[in-house]
Parts: C-alpha cells; sequence; structure tokens
C-alpha cells in the first residue's frame, strides 16, 4: 500500500498540469469557442503538450483553412530541412574582358542569387571593388543575368488590385531594396503640395505630385504608382490636413532587376566610373571571370522572413528550395514539391492540402492546423538547434515583430512565440507557449471568414493564449 501511494505521487509530480487546470482551462476555451462570433465565423484549434508529447484538444483541427503568412512557417521549417541555416544567397559580378590602364574592356554581368535582403549598401561594396581595382572606364556593356529563376514575378492566385502594394513585390532573382522605394511625406503650407521624399533616389522612377495641403482637419491623400500601365510613375495625389503627423509608405516597383542595373549605374557615375555601353537582361556567356561576390546565409534572413513576415524573404526561400531539389531554374512550383516531401516525412499526406506559395498571400492555399501542430513538433523533437533558431525568428507576444502590439500585458506577455497571419477575412497564429507552470506548448488557431476588422479575431487567439499559458 506504501509503495502504492509512493507510485501515485510520482505521477501527480511528474505531471506539469494538474487535472484541475486543464479542467478549468478547458472550461474557458469553450466560453471562447461558444462565443456568437463565431456563428459566422470560423475557427479552427489545435493544442500539443510538448514535455508529455499528447495532444491537450483539438477543434476543427482537420478543416481545410487559408493559413496567409502562417505558410512562412511551413516554408522556414522545410528550408531548416533540405537547406539549413548556412544556405548560402550569393550575388555575383563577372566580366569578359580584362582591366589595362584603368580601362575595362569587355561586358560586365551581375548574376542572381535570390538573395531577398540585398540593398543599395551591398551593391555599393561591387562599385568600391571596382574603384579599388583601379577601374575608371567601362568600355561594354552590363547585364544582369536572372536565369536562376523562371520568369513568373508573382505568386498563384496573388491578386491583381494589391499592386503597387510592397507586400506583393515583383520577383526575380536579383533583388535590391525589397523590390521597392519608401516614399516619406508631410505636409507642406496650406495650398501648397505636401512634401516629399524619396529613398533611395534614383530616376529609374518619376515622382509626379498632384497633391495640396488644407486647413481643414481630414485628409484624403493616395500615393500609388502607375501599375495599370505597368511604369514607375509614383503617384501623389488628393489632399492632406496641415496638421497631419509625417509618416511613409513603401511601393513595390516594375521590373526589379533593371531598378538594380539602373542603380548600379548612378553609382558608377557618383565613384567617377565613366560608362557609356547600354544596360539590360542578358545571361553570361560561358567564358566569364568572377570579379566580386556577395554571400548571405539563410540564417541572416530569417527575422525578416518570420518577425516581419517578409513575403519576398519567403518567396526567395521557397525558390532556394526548388533549385536545391531540382535545378535551373528555380521555380515555385519545385520549392512546393520539397515542401510535399517534408508532408510526407512527418507522415501526413502532402494531397490533403493545397499549397501554391511560400509566403501565404495566395487565398488558393489551403492547409489545417493539424499539419502546422505535425511540423512544429517535427522540428521541435528531431532538431532541438534548428528548433531554438527557429523560435528565435518567430514573433515575441508584446516584445517584437507582428506581436510587438499583441498580448502587452497579462498572462500571454512574452511568453507566446508565434506566427501572426492575416488576409481579407482571414487570421491565424501558430507556434509556441513557454507556460507558467515551466511547460511547453505548440499551437494553432485560424479564424477564417469573417466580416469587419482583424482585431476582434486577434482578440480570441490572444485569449487562447492567455489561457495557455496560465493553466497548462
Amino acid at each position: 500500500m506504501k509503495k502504492l501511494f509512493l507510485f501515485l505521487l510520482l505521477i501527480i509530480a511528474a505531471s506539469p498540469i494538474s487535472g484541475a487546470d486543464k479542467e478549468k482551462f478547458l472550461e474557458e476555451l469553450k466560453k471562447i469557442l461558444a462565443d456568437p462570433y463565431f456563428n459566422s465565423a470560423g475557427i479552427s484549434v489545435d493544442i500539443f503538450d510538448l514535455d508529455d508529447k499528447k495532444e491537450i484538444y483539438s477543434y476543427d483541427h482537420q478543416k481545410l483553412l487559408h493559413p496567409a503568412s502562417n505558410m512562412k512557417v511551413i516554408t522556414t521549417i522545410t528550408a531548416m530541412e533540405f537547406l539549413g541555416i548556412d544556405y548560402k544567397f550569393t550575388t555575383k559580378l563577372a566580366g569578359t574582358g580584362k582591366l589595362e590602364n584603368g580601362i575595362y574592356t569587355g561586358d560586365l554581368y551581375f548574376i542572381g542569387g535570390m538573395d531577398p535582403d540585398f540593398t543599395s549598401h551591398d551593391l555599393q561594396k561591387f562599385t568600391d571593388h571596382l574603384v579599388k581595382s583601379g577601374v575608371k572606364e567601362i568600355r561594354g556593356n552590363l547585364y544582369v543575368d536572372i536565369s536562376l529563376v523562371d520568369s513568373l514575378y508573382w505568386g498563384v492566385g496573388w491578386m491583381w488590385d494589391d499592386d503597387p502594394g510592397s507586400d506583393f513585390p515583383y520577383m526575380t532573382a536579383l533583388n535590391i531594396n525589397d523590390a521597392g522605394v519608401k516614399i516619406f511625406y508631410e505636409s507642406g503650407k496650406i495650398g501648397e503640395p505636401v512634401n516629399y521624399r524619396v529613398e533611395p533616389y534614383s530616376d529609374y522612377y518619376t515622382v509626379s505630385n498632384y497633391s495640396v495641403t488644407v486647413a481643414e482637419d481630414t485628409s484624403d491623400l493616395t500615393i500609388t504608382r502607375g501599375w495599370k500601365e505597368r511604369n514607375n510613375e509614383i503617384q501623389i495625389k488628393g489632399f492632406q490636413s496641415v496638421s497631419e503627423t509625417p509618416d511613409s509608405i513603401t511601393i513595390n516597383l516594375y521590373r526589379p532587376e533593371l531598378y538594380f542595373l539602373r542603380l548600379f549605374e548612378e553609382q558608377l557615375q557618383e565613384s567617377g566610373i565613366l560608362f557609356y555601353g547600354k544596360s539590360d537582361t542578358g545571361r553570361v556567356p560561358v567564358e566569364n571571370k568572377i570579379m566580386y561576390k556577395f554571400s548571405r546565409f539563410f540564417d541572416q534572413i530569417l527575422d525578416n522572413l518570420n518577425k516581419e513576415s517578409d513575403n519576398l524573404s519567403a518567396e526567395m526561400t521557397l525558390r532556394a528550395l526548388g533549385l536545391e531539389g531540382f535545378g535551373k531554374p528555380a521555380s515555385a512550383e519545385n520549392g512546393i514539391k520539397m515542401i510535399d516531401s517534408l508532408i510526407t516525412i512527418i507522415s501526413l499526406d502532402p494531397e490533403n492540402y493545397r499549397i501554391v506559395d511560400g509566403s501565404g498571400v495566395s487565398h488558393y492555399n489551403l492547409v489545417t492546423p493539424e499539419l502546422m501542430i505535425a511540423l512544429l513538433n517535427h522540428i521541435y523533437y528531431k532538431y532541438p538547434d534548428k528548433y531554438t533558431r527557429f523560435e528565435k525568428s518567430l514573433p515575441i507576444a508584446g516584445i517584437d515583430g507582428t506581436l510587438e502590439n499583441r498580448m502587452t500585458r497579462g498572462e500571454a506577455y512574452n511568453k507566446i512565440f508565434a506566427k501572426t497571419g492575416t488576409l481579407s477575412g482571414v487570421s491565424t497564429l501558430s507556434g509556441y507557449a513557454n507556460t507558467n507552470s515551466g511547460g511547453k506548448i505548440s499551437f494553432s488557431i485560424f479564424v477564417q471568414n469573417f466580416v469587419g476588422k482583424t482585431s476582434r479575431a486577434r482578440y480570441y487567439q490572444d485569449r487562447i493564449c492567455e489561457l495557455i499559458v496560465k493553466y497548462l
């Protein structure tokens, strides 16, 4: 009898979640799910105890729903599996000529390596290398070789009317400045146009300012691009109150590979290197010499990919997966085949889901909370080191990324590490929770088919996270 009593004590001590706490958790959770909000909106939930290796609760967790940016969790974990954090996105400059007495005679080729975070600052390193090498004049042409990636510049199912938003960049093997520009603007004097500044400055685009500053308290200002005409005319229209605070907006640019090339030409000019040739796209000849290259590790793009939910980073990662598995040209289609391979590895059937992009922008994507949990658990159990880096890349409740302004106080603050997702009528949240009892939980919450503000759907997700941290 004494041995049996001690045995029961050990069982109780080993269980991080008491029966009473779990009962209270389920009671409170069911109240949320019974809210009239879900008479029209749908919700699917899956919650798993990583310490006890068992499911705590699921509700419609096998229902196919849109993941929105939770798709980035799937893309990232697949990349962790097949690419690793040391995978390199490499941009190269190759030449076909020779340098004599400061004159480079021959053509130069930038070879795209799908780096999603390449900037004007990175490009300056190439220009500086030419200066240090003694180049004073280029007698030849400049080309960008974007053949590493197929010609599909947008994902399947991306909405035409989302152009020219910065979340919908035109994709190429040679990206720069997130394939867009940032416009800073503020009110001018009453009756005069709004003041603006564009970064980076370039003549690749033009700016037409049709705006006016008004005395009234209301504003109706629009900053867009001539996307219907497929041009790069930035248009500032409407009116803005003189009392409006300064702000900024980022918009995408058409043909970002040519934008890359034009920025390089402008850097050459600023550096005093003469160039009179033509600029265009073109494949680098077999006979060439690599003059300079710049690499960025997958590890270096992870935080931007997940914390900031960067679509370009996710899409370039998907294409890198396609390149790794099937060679040139890299494509989203081949990247998705690699995702399907991982789904098979975790003993689920890829035929049960529809995946068309790497970022979750497309409404065509259909996955389940069950799949999200399986992937979150896979990296947690199989790859502890990769899991640590992956979790570090996720937004932290009340601290940073897309969760910086959510769960800023209360039980869940600084204890939820999760990827958000937002589309019209879609809000998702999947990741990990550190509970007050010291436990570790994986969870996935999909809210779908609602109208009105996304903030209400997020409210219910945040409440569930509070319950997870408090009672589990």
